[in-house]
């Protein structure tokens, strides 16, 4: 296992649309343990695999309070079936926009299904931060972040923030 570097805004790799995975191979769990590894030391509770570069549909989640209790999940391909038209609110973050939070309305409650890492397809039913985390990290897949979500104009402040900080980086 190994931590791998974060792709940070504005990096247009966060865009791609990932590709399925067809089989699940010592690659793909090796994957699946770097991810989970990144993901607690950042840390946070969910990591696409195109957040570290990898343009695959594979999502690590841990939604669990408390290190001592972990949950590590590993989702395969996955895809909402259904979500409510109820709304609730919850305040946002990404790995990949470090330090920028803003309340983001999504559906209450989702149902899912993906592939586990023993090749199982598993339906879920998940609300609050669980159904919040599954939606935000399935928009990764699709090349869709968090802050598609805002206004224009908080949308555009957070570019040029990670525009100006990526130049600086450069030596720009």
């Amino acid at each position: 296992m190994s931590i791998r570097p974060l792709v940070i805004l504005p990096d247009s790799k966060l865009r791609l649309v990932s590709k399925p995975i067809k089989e699940i191979t010592s690659e793909i769990r090796q994957l699946a343990d770097d991810m989970l590894e990144t993901m607690y030391d950042a840390p946070g509770v969910g990591l696409a695999a195109i957040q570290i570069g990898v343009p695959v549909r594979m999502v690590t989640m841990d939604v669990s309070k408390s290190e001592d209790e972990r949950q590590p999940m590993v989702l395969i391909n996955p895809e909402i079936l259904w979500a409510s038209e109820e709304k609730r609110v919850y305040e946002e973050g990404c790995l990949s926009i470090p330090e920028y939070y803003e309340e983001v309305e999504r559906p209450d409650r989702v149902r899912f299904r993906y592939m586990n890492l023993q090749g199982e397809t598993i339906e879920q039913d998940a609300d609050g931060l669980l159904a919040t985390c599954v939606q935000h990290e399935i928009d990764h897949l699709n090349g869709v972040l968090f802050i598609d979500y805002l206004s224009k104009l908080k949308r555009d402040r957070v570019m040029t923030k990670f525009k100006k900080a990526a130049r600086r980086e450069a030596g720009v």
